[in-house]
Formats: C-alpha cells, structure tokens, sequence
C-alpha cells in the first residue's frame, strides 16, 4: 500500500471508536443527573435488583394469577413494577407539593397542585402499606 493510503486508513476511525468519542464527549446537566440518580434509587428501593438476579414469574393457583408473591422473602416481577410504581407516584406527589409553594402568586393553582400532590403521595403510602399487609399475612 502507498503511504497515503495507509494515513488515510489510520485516520480513520471504526462506528465503535466514534460512538464512544461520542459518549464520552456528553456533558450531562444538573437535572438530567438528578433525574438519572433518582431513577436508580427507585429501581433499587422498588427490588429491581433483586428481579433481576432471582427473576421469579407469577404462577397461576387455582385458576387464580398471583401479582404479590405471599412472603417476605422474595419477590415477583410484577411485585417488582407494583412497588416501582407506587415509589414514582410517591415521588410525583412530592415534586407537586414543591411546585404548590412556587405558585404564592396563584393561591387557587397552589392549592390545586397541593391537593395533587397529597392525594398521590397518600395513594401510594396506602398501596405500599396494603402490599406489605398482604405480604405479611
């Protein structure tokens, strides 16, 4: 090969190479890192983890499809999305009741956005309260 066909090919860079200069070129902001920490912190609070390392599907017993598997000790998949579930309501409600204080100028939209906010945060308490009652029992 001539010299310039050989600098030609070692100047260029493979689909791999340019993907991960690309990656690594990101620059990530405050929110999208918040955004990202606390996506993980509910993936592990709601047992994701756990899921993923001992992936339990839901039987079916007596012509009945269990979602909430009948101990402590272990889990479902779909015990897995419940949970995940309800902690993004529980998180949803508290991000509404801090946006209520920033509408002080608005007191009908503040209140509006309060009330969201404690009915979700209260429905996603009472749901996990119900799935640890009936894990429990």
């Amino acid at each position: 090969m001539s010299h310039k066909v050989k600098r030609q090919k070692s100047s260029m860079a493979s689909p791999f190479e340019r993907w991960v200069n690309k990656i690594s070129n990101i620059r990530l902001t405050a929110s999208s890192i918040t955004i990202i920490v606390i996506s993980y912190a509910i993936f592990l609070f709601g047992g994701g983890l756990f899921t993923i390392i001992v992936p339990i599907f839901p039987p079916y017993i007596n012509n009945n499809f269990l979602f909430i598997y009948p101990e402590l000790a272990s889990q479902f998949i779909s015990d897995t999305l419940i949970s995940v579930t309800l902690y993004v309501m529980g998180f949803v409600g508290l991000l509404a009741l801090y946006q209520s204080t920033k509408y002080a100028y608005k007191p009908r939209q503040a209140y509006m956005t309060a009330i969201a906010g404690v009915a979700l945060l209260l429905l996603a308490y009472i749901g996990l309260e119900i799935i640890l009652a009936i894990k429990i029992s």
